[in-house]
């Protein structure tokens, strides 16, 4: 969608069930191999007393509805805080949902308010997004 296709309160969200297989193709990928994601026993003596996913492999199911679906494709992701307000175990259902909160006409981006939640409906991560949506 165009910047002038946008309007505030629109939103999309994206589901997926996070594996221990992500988990672990994560810490490949990006290096971070905390055993507090990839070891059970050392998992068991923290305060998660479990493996817990990284938060930002989660914060990548918001990127995922930025670039995809809304703006969607062709959307430049110019910046994103986030807050992680609970941990993300093995097997928890996420789904990110994203919602235009402010259009900026001078510069043409947009605002969205990007949110993680569990199969219980708890918000596990909480924060804002800056788009440049595509201009055709």
């Amino acid at each position: 969608m165009t910047y002038e296709e946008l309007n505030i309160g629109a939103s999309e969200s994206y589901t997926k069930v996070i594996t221990r297989e992500m988990v672990q193709q994560f810490a490949e990928i990006s290096g971070d191999t905390n055993p507090v994601h990839l070891d059970e026993e050392y998992a068991k003596g923290t305060i998660f007393k479990e493996n817990i996913a990284h938060g930002i492999l989660v914060t990548g199911l918001i990127s995922r509805v930025l670039g995809c679906q809304l703006p969607g494709y062709g959307a430049i992701y110019m910046a994103q805080s986030v807050k992680f307000l609970r941990p993300v175990k093995i097997g928890d259902e996420i789904t990110a949902t994203v919602e235009v909160i402010a259009k900026e006409d001078k510069k043409k981006t947009v605002t969205l308010k990007t949110t993680c939640k569990n199969q219980l409906g708890k918000v596990v991560i909480d924060g804002e997004a800056t788009v440049m949506p595509p201009k055709a």
